[in-house]
């Protein structure tokens, strides 16, 4: 079974960190931690002016939190931990001075929908669909929600949260505002997102920092607040409910 992985690449000053787990692209604590590390250190690099964020494989872009790795959460505070690691992540994409390009090949689920949100430009293809189960699991998109109703706005967050079992369509998604394009393929995509990183890098790197300032104006407290929802999703994957539906998955 291949490895799992966070790596990065740098050419044309395009940086490309890629994602990978053997289990659908879920994401355990190691890997959450690796990827807010290399976000951080990309955006600092002067040689990258645009960063894509990628997951490896063909067909689910991401599906969330590791069941794993859940199911072993022993307190609260380990809880809170491993919830933390997805608001690293996003707090690592806000706060990063360059523009972020989204690359979503495939389904995307819970905290992959947290992280497709947090993307500055997200492209994807005809077999995005997206899912916030986690009130399926006795949980709740709370770390994640800022992001994407920030993305989807409240009424289409509140809806895809309530309706935890349902994939919502891409053009669903796009019409919401968190694709700007859907592609028939894999290969269309690529080609557009590599396009697209090209042109960003004719602009001024300047006006992309105080732009991208400018996008999350209002997100300030994100560090507080997501920390504050970690520990509600921390207390809550402890409960009766969730322990057994999470036996269920096992």
């Amino acid at each position: 079974m291949a490895e799992a992985y966070v790596k990065k690449q740098i050419e044309d000053r395009i940086a490309t960190v890629e994602f990978f787990h053997p289990a659908h692209n879920s994401l355990p604590s190691d890997i959450l931690s690796k990827l807010a590390t290399t976000i951080t250190e990309v955006g600092q690099d002067d040689e990258v002016l645009v960063i894509i964020l990628k997951s490896g494989g063909d067909r689910t872009f991401c599906a969330g939190a590791s069941f794993t790795e859940l199911i072993n959460i022993q307190d609260e505070t380990e809880g809170e931990k491993f919830f933390m690691g997805f608001a690293n992540v996003i707090n690592a994409m806000r706060k990063c001075p360059k523009f972020i390009i989204g690359r979503v090949q495939g389904k995307t689920v819970g905290g992959g929908l947290g992280l497709a949100s947090a993307m500055d430009y997200c492209m994807a293809t005809k077999y995005a669909a997206i899912k916030l189960s986690e009130l399926n699991l006795g949980i709740g998109p709370f770390v994640v929600g800022p992001a994407v109703q920030r993305k989807l706005g409240a009424s289409g967050m509140s809806q895809i949260a309530i309706d935890a079992n349902t994939f919502y369509s891409p053009e669903w998604a796009k019409q919401k505002g968190l694709y700007a394009n859907v592609y028939d393929s894999t290969e269309e995509l690529d080609e557009a997102v590599i396009d697209f990183a090209r042109n960003l890098c004719e602009y001024n790197p300047e006006a992309v920092k105080e732009m991208k300032q400018m996008f999350w104006r209002g997100t300030e407290d994100w560090d507080q607040l997501l920390n504050e929802r970690a520990k509600i999703s921390g207390r809550l994957v402890l409960s009766e409910f969730t322990k057994e539906k999470l036996e269920r998955f096992k």
